[in-house]
């Protein structure tokens, strides 16, 4: 079974395309197929991970509206995970598929069709775009689950409401199996009572559940994208890198339960 997981948030900033990265390397580590699909634009996590957006010829976007067949497009990384990336031509997907009948399935049918073709992955993580447009509705609609990465400052939480409606809208309509996997905790500083306030009323005013540990914050996770790899590689021994092996640890546990 592929445990599909849309990463989610509308607010940028919040280490979300570092959090597709990070949990993919450490769940590829744990001995996983990890398919990773950039849905972001702005193709951060493509260039996160050593590929270069403006030479790629093909990207997720012809496989969403020109329907290429996704393995055409799929890369293999030295992180150990495959990626399926973006380039600045994703921004013209929303455009294009406004219009298309069934939009919201675009992602699942690249799925359905990887599958049918026998490529077979244990986990795909989805790096959703900052808003809540189709191509964030199209993942929602293709995942088992949603996690939602949030860093602990307070204004940083005032967007998960909406992101709470969104999610409603797409079980009623489009994937009644979808399943908030909780809040992931980043940018955190242990030394600040705030920061964990700010986690108690995430926890108590939306009634999510809080994956831990919470991700500390590090320089590290800057650096991490220039060489091409992601903390698990750069910096192994990172109370970072450490974090998002444990989450990735229990967000297995997490998919063995369900």
């Amino acid at each position: 079974m592929t445990t599909t997981l849309a990463i989610a948030n509308q607010k940028g900033g919040v280490a979300k395309t570092t959090s597709v990265a990070s949990i993919g390397a450490a769940l590829a580590e744990l001995g996983h197929s990890v398919l990773l699909v950039d849905l972001d634009p702005q193709a951060c996590l493509t260039f996160s991970l050593g590929i270069d957006p403006e030479d790629l010829e093909l990207s997720v976007h012809h496989v969403l509206t020109k329907g290429l067949d996704p393995r055409e497009v799929i890369v293999h990384t030295d992180d150990g995970v495959d990626l399926l990336p973006a380039t600045i031509e994703l921004a013209r997907a929303e455009a294009d598929l406004l219009t298309r009948t069934g939009r919201e399935h675009v992602v699942a049918g690249v799925l359905e069709q990887l599958a049918e073709h026998g490529v077979a992955y244990d986990w795909v993580l989805l790096d959703c775009p900052p808003s809540l447009g189709v191509l964030t509705v199209a993942a929602l609609t293709a995942a088992t689950g949603v996690l939602v990465p949030l860093q602990c400052e307070t204004l940083s939480h005032r967007g998960v409401g909406q992101l709470l409606d969104t999610v409603h809208d797409v079980r009623r309509f489009t994937n009644r199996g979808l399943q908030v996997w909780g809040v992931l905790p980043t940018l955190y500083d242990g030394r600040t009572n705030h920061a964990r306030t700010v986690l108690e009323t995430i926890s108590e005013t939306y009634d999510l559940e809080v994956v831990e540990p919470p991700i500390p914050k590090t320089i590290k996770f800057a650096e991490a994208p220039a060489a091409g790899r992601s903390i698990l590689a750069t910096n192994r021994s990172n109370k970072g890198a450490q974090a998002y092996r444990e989450v990735a640890v229990n967000l297995v546990a997490r998919a063995q339960r369900a």
